[in-house]
Order: structure tokens, then C-alpha cells, then sequence
């Protein structure tokens, strides 16, 4: 495996939206936004038009890390272009989209506390693509996948917006927040403890220094950032989940997080999961947050409203969290197959 990049056999367009809806979001962050469009061998026929998937990052994830290279490993968007230049899948446009945060992620739902990212991706970045690319513009043909938090947005984002998104890949997605969740509050109680149980003494702290030089800088980060992302007060402010000194659940604010699960959002959305015309589900049987058991109970909740069976994909593999990344072109490859036009 050569460690350095290889010719594509289709090309990756590169944009920058200009978002209205992330414009004076309450973060500060940027409202134009990199947007990468991958466009397969085949796809200048004029007479053609090609369903779409739509690639979402985990946390602390930015559409730039896609071109991350690790030994022995392909980046994502070279495995995509292989499996449509070998001809394994019907050719598909697969659209990158970033939706990083300040607090290193959006979860992709629209917040107070961070800004209109569920709506950037489906009422902007959506018309946008559709617009600029032949793509066939329908749920049947227009797909979302990811990994970790983006597996978790993978989940929800079809159950809110199934007039955009009819199937969906989500690898160790976040899922069954009380295997997930529940264990890291204590660990960030613990790490909270030489920061007098305030977060953000630790936050003042981890923007003076290297990020994650700390041993608990990424469970502070994520809870910090999650929070704001699920229980933002009325001023946008993040509200813990928990007491931080004692660990004790604030239940109320709790329930704000667990309104949040995929598995505990199914049966709210049972008719659009219904709709559904292609599910693939997996993760690592040794994943650190139980992911594997969260993907279990999703795959359960969705079945037991009605989805088919012979319209979803599972699998649990051996496996932590991370690494799983060569798991990323078989899931397109089966999806690529799925919204492609019948005959």
C-alpha cells in the first residue's frame, strides 16, 4: 500500500457554502463551510443521473480529515473511488459534508447551544448538491452514513427528514445512552475534581495548551460539547446531565439527552422508520462505549415498529471504536446497489 496519494478515477469537487442558517450561529464558528462532492467514473454522461450518499464525520471530525492518511490504509474517499472504478457498485455522487463545531462537533441537530445544523444539511446542503450535480433528487435514491456521532446522526436524520433520506449506514453509532453516556459522567467527575467540579475551568485550561495533552481533555470535550448540543439552557449555555462534584443525575436535563437516543426515537418516528428502504448496521465487539449493544437495540427497536428485516444489513465484528474505518466502503457498496434505479 503506497503511503502517499493515487490518481482518481473520478474526482472530488470542492466548495464553500455560505450558510444563512449558520450565520451569527452562537459558537462564532465559521458559517461558510468546506463542502466536498465525489463525483464516480461515468458520471459526465449527460444522459445520466445517479443517487446520492451523504458522509458525516464523528466527533471532533472535519471534512478536511478525510484526506488523514495511516499506514497500510487507504483515505475513505480513495476506497470509494475503488469500489466504483473496479464496477463493485451502480455509480453513486457521495457528498462530504462538514458540520464541525467549536466544541469539536454539532451531533447534527439544530441547537441553541451551537447552531442550525440539522438544518444546514437538510435545507441547505440537500437543494445545493441537487442543484449543482445531476443527481436523481429523491428519498429513494439519497442516502446518509457515518461513523460514531455521525453514525448517531446517520440514525436520526432519516426519522426527522424522510422526505430527504430513505436509507442509512451507521457505524457505532451513539446509541443506548445509558451504556454509552452514563459511564463517562463518572470519569469526568473524577477528572473534574482538580478543576474544583467547574468545566469550565477546564475549558479556560484547554484553550491555553496542546488539546487532548490532558488525560481527560476528550471525555470533558465531548461532554461539554454534547450538552450543548442536547441540553443548552435558555441562553444557549450547556447544562450538565449531572451533578458535577457528586455525579448525581439532574434528571431533567437527563431526559433532554435520553430524547436523543436513536433506540429510545423509534417508536416517535415509527412511520418514517417504516419507510425505510435500506438500514446497514455494525460496530466493534470490544467498542468502549457498548456500541455494539446500542447498534443490538436499534436493530431490535427498528424491527419490532415494522422495518423488514431483509431491508437491513448487521453485523458485529471484532473490534474496538476506532480503526473501523475499512468498514466504510462495503457499507457504500450495499447501499450504492440499493438506490440505484431499478433496471
Amino acid at each position: 500500500m503506497l503511503p502517499w496519494s493515487v490518481e482518481f478515477a473520478g474526482r472530488i469537487d470542492e466548495h464553500v457554502l455560505d450558510s444563512e442558517v449558520l450565520r451569527d450561529n452562537p459558537l462564532g464558528d465559521p458559517h461558510q463551510r468546506p463542502l466536498w462532492v465525489y463525483l464516480p467514473p461515468g458520471y459526465d454522461d449527460p444522459a445520466r443521473r445517479l443517487p446520492a450518499v451523504y458522509v458525516i464525520m464523528g466527533y471532533t471530525g472535519h471534512v478536511g480529515m478525510w484526506r488523514n492518511r495511516t499506514a497500510y490504509r487507504q483515505p475513505f474517499p480513495e476506497m470509494a473511488d475503488g469500489v466504483f472504478a473496479r464496477g463493485e457498485a451502480p455509480p453513486t455522487i457521495v457528498v462530504f459534508v462538514d458540520a464541525w463545531t467549536g466544541y469539536g462537533g454539532s451531533q447534527y441537530v439544530d441547537s441553541a447551544g451551537t447552531g442550525a445544523y440539522h438544518t444546514y444539511l437538510c435545507d441547505e446542503v440537500v437543494p445545493y448538491v441537487d442543484k449543482h450535480y445531476r443527481t436523481l433528487a429523491h428519498r429513494d435514491h439519497r442516502a446518509i452514513s457515518g461513523k460514531s456521532s455521525g453514525g448517531f446522526g446517520a440514525m436520526i436524520t432519516p426519522m426527522l427528514r424522510p422526505d430527504l433520506f430513505g436509507a442509512l449506514a451507521t457505524h457505532a453509532g451513539d446509541a443506548l445512552y445509558e451504556l454509552s453516556y452514563i459511564p463517562e459522567f463518572g470519569k469526568a467527575v473524577r477528572f473534574l475534581r482538580s478543576y474544583d467540579g467547574d468545566i469550565w475551568k477546564w475549558w479556560a485550561d484547554f484553550q491555553t495548551r496542546p488539546a487532548f495533552s490532558k488525560e481527560e481533555d476528550t471525555t470533558l470535550l465531548v461532554t461539554l460539547g454534547v450538552a450543548a448540543c442536547f441540553s443548552p439552557g435558555p441562553d444557549g449555555t450547556p447544562e450538565l446531565p449531572f451533578d458535577p462534584v457528586t455525579g448525581q443525575l439532574r434528571d431533567e436535563v437527563w431526559q433532554r439527552w435520553l430524547d436523543w437516543d436513536p433506540v429510545r426515537m423509534v417508536d416517535r418516528y415509527a412511520d418514517a422508520v417504516r419507510s425505510w428502504r435500506a438500514v446497514w448496521i455494525d460496530g466493534g465487539t470490544r467498542d468502549e462505549w457498548f456500541l455494539d449493544v446500542g447498534a443490538e437495540a436499534f436493530r431490535a427497536e427498528i424491527q419490532r415498529v415494522g422495518l423488514p428485516s431483509d431491508r437491513i444489513a448487521f453485523e458485529l465484528f471484532d473490534a474496538s471504536h476506532g480503526g473501523i474505518d475499512y468498514r466504510y466502503p462495503t457499507a457504500l457498496t450495499w447501499l450504492a446497489k440499493r438506490l440505484a434505479p431499478a433496471g
